[in-house]
């Protein structure tokens, strides 16, 4: 299989073992649960290679230093870390956690508005500590586009443990068009639409941007979907550190993303070089956070940002706006 195609890479320990450790966390609490997590980190450290070696080509990066054994078993460890306490997150067990929202204010106020809000993630930390948000806002309204496919396992969890967020997933599986009207509605409704940013798709139109030292492919879609929809854009990261401890950081990035047909190049390309900066910032502040098991900086895609990918951007654009314009 190949290393860099994460759209392929099986699920983390199979359902039976998501399921294992979920049926541990519930009936025996968060404490006994952790300890299972040292198996568990065992046994993606000596069977699964491909996510070691990707672990320990990021942790070079990142760490700027050589990365040993201990590394990248405390890199694995905090990845099952986080997705036993999505297990808690998920059912409302927020009462075992201390999740500290910071910068807060700019998103409350357009939702106070009435506006809906596009929220860009990535596989850094734990998206599900946005939930600590219904603390301030308890009638929030959030929907997550998650390709139901792919972690069928996760997705199963999620139904059974928090049906109402369950029920408002927007499958990224469906056709562009369909996701675009989809998020429309959705904003028109008031709420935060919330998208990992971070990885391209296989056969997905991209630009590069510079992450950690080297270029890397980041998705235009998600970009162009702001542009037709002229939502405000803010960046979040769910940042795990340590024991029960989070930090949820939202940063306003755009008021309104404009992206001129003439200029679209430059500023897909300007957006997204800003983007991974950021990601970079948030990187050095939790380098165990990353969660990207795979091939990230492969360099060998001849159509990265090409002009085969520039002319995909135009043909999605193009549904995009059409989907769009029936909606409206």
């Amino acid at each position: 299989m190949n290393d860099t195609d994460w759209k392929r890479r099986p699920e983390g320990g199979g359902r039976f073992a998501i399921r294992l450790i979920a049926g541990i966390a519930r009936h025996g609490g968060r404490g006994i649960a952790r300890l299972c997590l040292y198996p568990i980190t065992a046994y993606f450290f000596c069977v699964r290679g491909s996510e070691r070696r990707a672990s320990r080509d990021y942790l070079r990066r990142i760490l700027r230093r050589p990365v040993g054994a201990l590394d990248v078993a405390r890199h694995i460890h905090t990845f099952a870390a986080t997705i036993l306490d999505r297990v808690f997150l998920l059912a409302g067990r927020m009462n075992l956690f201390d999740i500290q929202p910071r910068g807060t204010e700019q998103l409350l106020a357009l939702l106070d508005q009435g506006r809906g809000v596009l929220i860009f993630g990535s596989h850094l930390g734990s998206f599900d500590a946005l939930r600590a948000l219904a603390r301030q806002r308890p009638g929030l309204k959030l929907r997550v586009l998650l390709d139901r496919s792919h972690n069928a396992a996760i997705t199963d969890l999620l139904a059974e443990l928090d049906p109402t967020l369950a029920a408002g997933i927007i499958d990224a599986g469906q056709d562009g068009p369909s996701i675009v009207l989809a998020i429309q509605q959705a904003l028109e409704e008031g709420a935060m639409v919330s998208l990992l940013v971070d990885r391209v798709r296989p056969g997905d139109a991209s630009l590069a941007a510079p992450l950690l030292g080297a270029d890397v492919p980041f998705p235009t879609a998600p970009w162009l979907l702001a542009g037709v929809l002229k939502a405000p854009v803010m960046l979040a990261f769910g940042l795990y550190r340590g024991r029960n401890r989070y930090e949820l950081l939202f940063e306003p990035f755009e008021e309104t993303v404009d992206i001129p047909r003439a200029r679209r190049a430059e500023v897909l390309s300007a957006l997204i070089h800003r983007y991974a900066g950021r990601l970079e910032h948030h990187l050095r502040s939790a380098p165990y956070n990353w969660f990207n098991f795979y091939d990230f900086w492969h360099s060998e895609d001849p159509e990265t940002a090409s002009p085969a990918a520039v002319r995909g951007i135009d043909r999605d654009r193009q549904h995009d706006e059409s989907g769009a314009g029936q909606r409206r």
